[in-house]
């Protein structure tokens, strides 16, 4: 009975809530509709900021922290990014450019953009209503404290909880706990495909080693300050290097990029709406614009101006989609399509990356991969401490009590595959959006207005 409910409500939010009858019908889902309206609107109402305001996006990711204790703006942008680039970025590219073409990358491109503008909202109001965090130091928040807030200016009176702050708060936690399942069962499966390593073993090692993190109370940033800018420095300086190695054959790929992005062929063939739909969905669902999950880091930042933070944030869209995703769609479609011709999944990506690098290529896969994920577990614990104090208050028991049920759903991941615990976390991320947005329309005028006197100071000096 839980099964089928939970599935019923996973169809609802990711299955097609209808069907456009053009170009051999284009599903659409109830997330891609509320996503993109969302990035549709805050892009126009920010008059394109990720186009205006990239140099500044860089700027605040280079500022100096303003004050002891918190985070550095640079450590909030690597946090968000551990949990956005994920095994996502390497197995849902692959899938988005299987069912769509090389041409579901440009769209990929085009969802960042719009993302970019939702994720400086979230971010920007997360940072105005943190609240200070003393078990940890320095500052917490996120969309359960901004809903919190919204909540008592509509009752006109303080709350001790708010129902949409903490149903927001236990979704983010349900999502989280499913992402864990997910990242060992990954991990497990790629070292045994690549070291022919048992998964029982690659899980116990993996599981330990984030307990000896999560258990300590400040080795996450400090373990994810390593990790992630390795991680990604290696993943593009590779690419990047395969991609010079190439650099013949790449006119050749963004001229298919653009082509089958609107390409006659692809709509006279019914498949424009998978190529439309890939690229969407595939840019939605990696950046995690709109989901609330970022401004969990954000909140804790330093930061002398909110508006900064969200420029980080927006900067961590961009970083995200159209520099890590791309890099794995330029490695498959430099191959010839004659190799890699009906091979999907992991099986695509090994294939190209053993055209390129050889069997060093599968090797290196399996280890980026593994980085990918780990970051990912370490990143969403620390989301999560700010959504455990809210419900159970600033007290040592219930933040330990989520790291070790965060660590056995590691454990239990990495030898089986429950994919009702996957569907879980996808109604999670999904109910995460849905109230996160409750509280970013009503919200939005306040970064808006943050925005302009941002803009104004900026124009006198």
């Amino acid at each position: 009975m839980i099964v089928d409910l939970i599935e019923a409500f996973y169809r609802l939010l990711w299955g097609d809530l209808f069907t456009l009858p053009v170009a051999g019908g284009i599903g659409i889902s109830f997330m891609v509709v509320l996503l993109f309206a969302a990035g549709i609107g805050f892009t126009l109402r920010t008059r394109l900021l990720p186009v205006r305001l990239f140099r500044d996006m860089i700027g605040a990711v280079c500022e100096k922290k303003q004050a002891a204790g918190g985070l550095s703006s640079f450590q909030t942008l690597v946090i968000s990014t551990a949990t956005r680039v994920g095994m996502g970025n390497l197995v849902g590219v692959v899938a988005a450019v299987s069912a769509g073409g090389a041409g579901a990358v440009f769209w990929m491109w085009v969802t960042a953009l719009l993302g970019a503008s939702t994720s400086f909202v979230e971010s920007t109001l997360a940072q105005k209503y943190r609240v200070p965090d003393p078990l940890y130091g320095g500052w917490r928040g996120g969309p359960a404290y901004y809903l919190h807030v919204l909540a008592e200016r509509k009752r006109g009176k303080k709350l001790r909880r708010s129902v949409c702050a903490a149903l927001f708060a236990v979704s983010g936690l349900i999502c989280w706990c499913g992402i864990s399942q997910v990242i060992s069962n990954s991990v497990s499966s790629a070292f045994e495909n690549a070291f022919h390593v048992p998964p029982l073993a690659t899980t116990v090692v993996l599981t330990l080693l984030a307990a000896l993190i999560v258990l300590r109370k400040n080795a996450t940033v400090k373990s994810l300050d390593f990790i992630v800018p390795v991680m990604a420095v290696c993943y593009f300086v590779i690419t990047v290097g395969i991609v010079v190695l190439n650099f013949r054959q790449l006119p050749a790929v963004l001229a298919r990029i653009f082509a089958e992005a609107f390409g006659l062929r692809q709509v006279a063939a019914g498949g424009f709406g998978a190529v439309l739909m890939n690229g969407v969905k595939r840019g939605l669902f990696s950046n995690e614009a709109g989901s609330g999950s970022a401004p969990c880091a954000a909140a804790a930042a330093e930061c002398d101006d909110p508006v900064k933070m969200g420029l980080v944030q927006a900067l961590g869209v961009l970083i995200d989609t159209v520099v890590i995703c791309s890099c794995t769609a330029f490695l498959m479609l430099l191959v010839p399509q004659e190799i890699t011709a009906g091979l999907t999944g992991m099986n695509l990506l090994q294939t190209a990356m053993q055209y390129h690098l050889g069997s060093f290529g599968i090797v290196f896969i399996a280890v980026i991969l593994a980085l990918f994920s780990f970051s990912t577990f370490l990143g969403v614990l620390y989301y999560a401490r700010g959504n455990v104090a809210y419900l159970c208050g600033d007290n040592w028991w219930s933040q330990t009590a989520y790291k070790l049920l965060a660590l056995a759903m590691l454990l239990v991941g990495g030898t089986q595959a429950y994919t009702v615990v996957w569907d879980l976390g996808d109604v999670g991320i999904g109910l995460m959006t849905i109230f996160n947005m409750l509280a970013l329309v009503p919200l939005s005028g306040e970064a808006l207005t943050a925005l302009n006197d941002y803009e104004k100071r900026k124009k006198i000096k």
